[in-house]
């Protein structure tokens, strides 16, 4: 069959991933990224540590990260995204923007954006006018607690936690525990509720929690893609996802999101 009058394959715009050598949601990624986008994944080098600090800083040393963008550079991606929540967090704001400028610098193109999960949470938090927030993670207690220091000094306050204490096996966590978790989160008033960790499954349990708690959620991944899609220009795809779709946002009319998948089941 001649399909040459099609003229294709279109244009592709590309998005550089560096994650840690034991994430294992690529899937995931991959569901909030419009067609004419592509990700070119690459994993830091494996360490023999479970998911705790010393691993946040081992995964977000600078050497590491340059050599995974110098890795990347083939596909010419147009921004670069560290997707990881703890290696983003454990330096402090200082930190997290020292790791943008160590990506950019290992380019060719001193203009090229770079982004981490960290600091897209930050600004999907000014998006959304959030101060106060309900948190979940999978981390142990002290990781978790880096976390909310980490947000304290960007003058966001959490209102209540929960988190799991694993240090290992993050992605295979059902929903129905991520749903759980937030909802003994949320206590008293909260702006939003963050579900932390790019290895936490969390795409379909977000509308569903926003429709429970009235409130937006946001999670790792989301924000990840979010803000580097935002910098390409384009739009990630989430519906019934209030950073997404502001129809989804509180005070908005909204439909009724679908259920989930092999969860729970439908939430009043």
């Amino acid at each position: 069959m001649d399909v040459s009058f099609l003229g294709g394959p279109h244009a592709q715009r590309g998005v550089g991933v560096v994650a840690p050598f034991d994430f294992a949601l690529d899937r995931e990624l991959w569901r909030w990224v419009p067609d004419d986008v592509s990700l070119h994944l690459t994993r830091t080098p494996y360490v023999p540590v479970e998911v705790s600090l010393d691993l946040a800083r081992l995964v977000s040393e600078h050497e590491t990260l340059g050599e995974a963008v110098r890795a990347l550079s083939a596909a010419e991606p147009e921004v670069l995204a560290y997707a990881c929540t703890s290696g983003s967090f454990v330096g402090g704001i200082a930190g997290e923007r020292a790791m943008c400028e160590a990506m950019t610098r290992a380019t060719a193109d001193d203009a090229l954006p770079a982004l981490t999960t960290s600091g897209a949470l930050l600004e999907a938090l000014d998006e959304l006018q959030a101060r106060r927030i309900a948190l979940v993670t999978p981390y142990t207690v002290s990781v978790t607690r880096a976390l909310e220091e980490y947000l304290a000094e960007a003058g966001v306050h959490v209102t209540g936690r929960s988190c799991l204490g694993l240090t290992r096996h993050i992605w295979k966590v059902p929903y129905r525990d991520v749903v759980a978790m937030a909802r003994h989160a949320v206590r008293g008033a909260a702006d939003a509720l963050f579900i932390s960790c790019t290895n936490l499954p969390t795409y379909d349990v977000i509308p569903q929690l926003e429709a429970e708690l009235r409130i937006p959620v946001i999670s790792a991944n989301q924000v990840t893609m979010w803000s580097a899609l935002r910098r390409l220009g384009t739009r990630a795809v989430g519906p019934y996802q209030a950073l997404i779709d502001p129809g989804a946002r509180p005070g908005a009319a909204q439909l009724d999101p679908p259920a989930l998948p092999d969860g729970p089941p439908p939430l009043p």
